[in-house]
């Protein structure tokens, strides 16, 4: 995978960009693997990666070295070598006293 990436759940409608990745990372929506192109039948969701994707959200690994990017919706969730990732939090604004 490289940044500006565009992956396809082989599942559910969910779609994402890569943000940061290794180039050897591997992503799973709903438990099955990302592709470039959705293919024609799409695969039964694994009920334990049944939670969802968010559009407009940055999800992450637990490390930080992976960031992608929500750009279509879908029933499946995102996650990496069996693993959920995490949704990134925004940054807290500085205060202005």
């Amino acid at each position: 995978m490289k940044p500006g990436a565009r992956l396809k759940s082989a599942v559910c409608d969910t779609e994402v960009i890569v943000v940061r990745a290794p180039a050897d990372a591997a992503v799973d929506c709903g438990g099955k693997p990302m592709v470039a192109e959705r293919p024609a039948e799409r695969e039964a969701i694994d009920p334990a990666f049944s939670g969802g994707t968010m559009t407009g959200k940055r999800y992450v690994d637990a490390a930080g070295t992976v960031e992608l990017l929500a750009v279509k919706a879908g029933q499946g969730s995102l996650s990496m070598g069996g693993v959920a990732l995490d949704l990134k939090e925004a940054k807290p604004l500085p205060s202005s006293d």
